[in-house]
């Protein structure tokens, strides 16, 4: 049988049954999805083209392209008709429409947004960096060797001997300084892994804000600046900071940023350990060691910082649970 005969035939089985599903509105969706689903009559049939004589194939097409449209139109009349058919004499037209929800901003989304745009504001560039890391990017090239203690506190996913999943967004910078010049002036936001255990504290990934400026003369007072203004943009300007001494092996010296988040109620005292001051960062000049492994000049001067972003949200918004942010409950995502 030629194709155009079988589109004939096609045709008049249609309009018989086509007659037959008018009778019971049960069959329409199945009939709709024998003629012109994706996998319908109708689509083998524009299937079968390539198999049509090059000279034939214009008129052949014409005619798919016909029925389909007469099937469509067949289906549209039937819906309008069945509407028509309804008694709206019963319908309340004062009754309120159904309410769909908006969609809206993870807060942690949010926050990485809104620290972003202060950082730009300051002539930061936005980059990003790889979730799956080399060891060299993720600890070696970070003044990280093997046995050093400081990977006892980065408990790590391995996938093989030589990948790994990112502790830290630390990595991207690695990456950055390797293929860019000085000076530099970057934040990293993304996420990091570490295999600790799961409580309303902590999870096995979250995210960070890498921060890194580079350039001959740089400064721990410029580094304090930068927080502070920071910190003022974020949380308001009447926001009380203070540094402490602390230890990264990428940074010499360093420092930890706490902020006083006071001691009004009972959750205050549990955040802050009764002490009101909350740590938010942790900061400090690179170290020389870092430079080298990208091969930059010794005189070079820089400073870096990263800032957990899931501690941050959780203070703004009053989250007590850090699992709440990645549950997906619809209920708790709405409040956003």
């Amino acid at each position: 049988m030629s194709l155009l005969k079988k589109i004939e035939s096609i045709q008049k089985e249609f309009k018989a049954e086509l007659s037959s599903a008018t009778k019971d509105s049960s069959k329409i969706s199945d009939l709709y999805n024998k003629y012109l689903s994706r996998k319908g009559i109708v689509s083998d049939l524009f299937s079968q083209l390539s198999n049509v004589d090059p000279k034939d194939k214009p008129i052949v097409g014409q005619k798919i392209n016909a029925l389909r449209n007469d099937f469509e139109a067949s289906f549209d009349k039937l819906g309008t008709a069945k509407l028509s058919n309804k008694n709206i004499s019963n319908l309340d037209f004062s009754l309120p429409g159904n309410h769909f929800f908006e969609g809206s901003i993870h807060p942690i989304t949010r926050v990485i947004n809104d620290i972003s745009d202060i950082f730009k504001s300051i002539g930061f560039s936005v980059t990003s960096g790889n979730e799956i890391e080399d060891d060299f990017y993720n600890f070696e090239a970070l003044n990280i060797p093997k046995h050093h203690p400081a990977r006892d506190m980065q408990d790590t996913y391995y996938l093989n001997n030589e990948k790994l999943l990112r502790t830290h967004t630390s990595a991207s910078q690695i990456h950055f300084m390797e293929e860019n010049e000085p000076p530099i002036k970057i934040i990293s936001p993304g996420r990091v892994y570490r295999n600790e255990d799961i409580s309303v504290r902590s999870y096995c990934l979250f995210h960070q804000i890498e921060g890194l400026y580079v350039d001959k003369k740089v400064s721990f007072s410029d580094l304090k600046g930068v927080m502070e203004f920071f910190s003022k943009k974020y949380f308001g300007e009447n926001v009380k900071v203070r540094f402490r001494p602390s230890y990264f092996p990428f940074t010499e010296p360093s420092a930890e940023m706490d902020i006083y988040w006071g001691l009004e109620s009972e959750s205050d005292y549990r955040i802050t350990k009764g002490t009101g001051w909350l740590e938010i960062l942790g900061c400090g000049m690179v170290d020389p060691e870092v430079f080298k492994s990208v091969k930059y000049d010794s005189s070079l001067k820089g400073y870096a910082f990263g800032i957990g972003i899931e501690r941050i949200a959780m203070l703004k918004y009053g989250i007590t649970d850090i699992r709440l942010l990645y549950e997906g409950d619809i209920r708790f995502l709405r409040q956003f």
